[in-house]
């Protein structure tokens, strides 16, 4: 039998404790394609084994409740899909401008396979760097390399295209629309790489640039330059980013320390060696305030404790510090048993403790884990904590505080439909016009013939991009009389508020 459901009824329900696992919460994975850290597994491999390693991956970051990947897809001026800007990664094929041989578009693969699991897909780029050493003969022969080579300069061993030219960041907004406008992404993401980590004893071979193009910088005033080549970057992505798709997030995983307050009275109280101010030039506290980003993921690699950057210390600073902007923090999932690591990543379980300490933090919406490969080892069983606490239940990603979005319409026409011995609970699609397409269907199961609490994660059955359930095959899990309620979650992350329940015998 269907009936309506008042929203007074729902809202005034009273919340039961939820001590651990949270309903809005961002759970993501970084998969890193350079070097083959976390996939493919080995370049070269033929594109069917690349897709049953992609699929094997997607599962069991699904049944872990992991609700977001952070997918690395240009990690050294190449690409993991198709593009008429930059060659084929060699990363992926073995041979840089090689394509997937069958032909395969994994970039598309992924989002298809990741947002039928209800996955965002957050793409990753690193905005300068070229090659990873010194060695310009290995790029494939249509590079932009050989044919702007004005455009980059060698620091330590390694390529980088120069920041400080308008040529540079024209090229990066060209990469990053076309990945925007070509394909389903729901965030595009750059790490903590700008201005690479310093060489001793090398200063970055930006004089000539400085020289011909100083906007009205003094000579004194070369690391403003550098800085303000950094805005303008992110300034102009941010813009790119939305006049094209603005449901389309942009974030940013910098190096965990902005300043030491040894040098800045509003920085943090450690002791880092590199900061992200002065060493990578990046303001990531001027992107925030400025509204350039629209979530910041700080790579807190450190124990709770740790004198020289003591990860509770950092995390109520980034807490501090955000400007309203969505926060997530970087965990170092792939540290947890390493012997050459500090004792605290020998003993069970740091990042335990410290997703703990997070849920302290208002402003904390989540966690980002690096990387794959090691989440998937379960290693000190940190996916058995997270299956049985803090992610023992689904989650929905949060709503982006600083993007402006509304909810779509909720489904309706909720009913139970006989199929012989099966039974289909079913509702209508909901369409969304542009920005509101459906992200896919929350499903709540309340035990009883009324309608529960929809903040509490555990009433969560399941989120699906189907329009129907299987009833059947959840009597094993659910016994006796339940009450279902069924929302939409559109791009821009907001649910729908449920009009209408069906209450089942199961």
């Amino acid at each position: 039998m269907k009936k309506t459901v008042l929203l007074l009824l729902i809202g005034c329900i009273s919340a039961s404790a939820f001590p651990l696992a949270r309903k809005h919460e961002m759970r993501a994975v970084w998969i890193a394609t350079v070097a083959n850290i976390d996939w493919p597994s080995k370049p070269g491999l033929a594109p069917s084994v690349q897709k049953e390693e992609m699929v094997q991956l997607l599962d069991y970051l699904s049944k872990a409740n992991i609700n977001t990947i952070v997918m690395q897809i240009r990690p050294t001026a190449d690409a993991f899909y198709p593009s008429a800007l930059e060659p084929w990664s060699h990363w992926l094929t073995g041979t840089q401008g090689e394509k997937p041989s069958p032909f395969y578009d994994p970039l598309a693969f992924i989002i298809e396979e990741a947002h039928r699991r209800c996955i965002e897909v957050h793409v990753w780029l690193n905005p300068y760097r070229v090659m990873n050493s010194n060695r310009p003969e290995l790029l494939h022969p249509d590079h932009l390399y050989f044919r702007r080579p004005e455009l980059f300069v060698r620091y330590g061993n390694q390529l980088y295209f120069n920041p400080g030219l308008d040529e540079t960041r024209q090229s990066l907004n060209r990469v990053v629309e076309d990945i925007v406008q070509r394909y389903d992404v729901d965030a595009i993401h750059f790490d903590d790489y700008f201005y690479p980590y310093k060489v001793a004893g090398e200063d970055f071979p930006d004089d000539d640039t400085f020289r011909k193009n100083p906007r009205g910088f003094a000579a004194h005033e070369r690391d403003d330059w550098r800085r303000n080549n950094v805005d303008l970057i992110i300034r102009e992505l941010q813009h790119t980013i939305k006049s094209n798709k603005p449901w389309v997030e942009f974030g940013i995983s910098p190096f965990g320390v902005w300043r030491n307050n040894t040098v800045d009275p509003a920085g943090s109280a450690t002791r880092a060696g590199v900061q992200n101010y002065d060493d990578l030039y990046a303001d990531i506290l001027k992107w925030l305030r400025e509204g350039w980003i629209d979530y910041v993921a700080p790579q807190l690699y450190w124990e709770i404790g740790k004198e020289v950057a003591d990860y509770a210390i950092l995390v109520k600073w980034w807490n501090e510090n955000v400007y309203g902007k969505n926060l997530y923090i970087g965990l170092y999932a792939s540290k947890l048993g390493n012997e050459k690591a500090d004792p605290a990543w020998q003993r069970p379980n740091e990042l335990a403790r410290q997703l703990r300490l997070n849920q302290q933090y208002s402003g904390v919406d989540g966690a980002i884990f690096f990387s794959a490969r090691g989440f998937m080892k379960n290693l000190q069983g940190l996916t058995d904590s997270l299956a049985t606490d803090f992610y023992r239940y689904p989650a929905i990603n949060p709503v982006n505080r600083s993007v402006p979005g509304e909810a779509s319409a909720s489904p309706a026409n909720l009913r139970i439909v006989k199929d012989r011995r099966d039974r289909m609970l079913m509702w209508d699609p909901v369409a969304g016009e542009e920005g509101k397409q459906i992200a896919y269907y929350v499903v709540y199961a309340f035990k009883g013939k009324k309608p529960g609490n929809i903040d509490d994660p555990s009433a969560i059955l399941i989120k699906t991009t189907k329009t129907y359930v299987d009833l059947t095959l959840l009597q094993r899990k659910l016994k006796g009389n339940y009450t279902f309620i069924i929302t939409s979650v559109n791009r821009f992350r907001r649910e729908s508020t449920p009009i209408q329940a069906i209450t089942r015998r199961i």
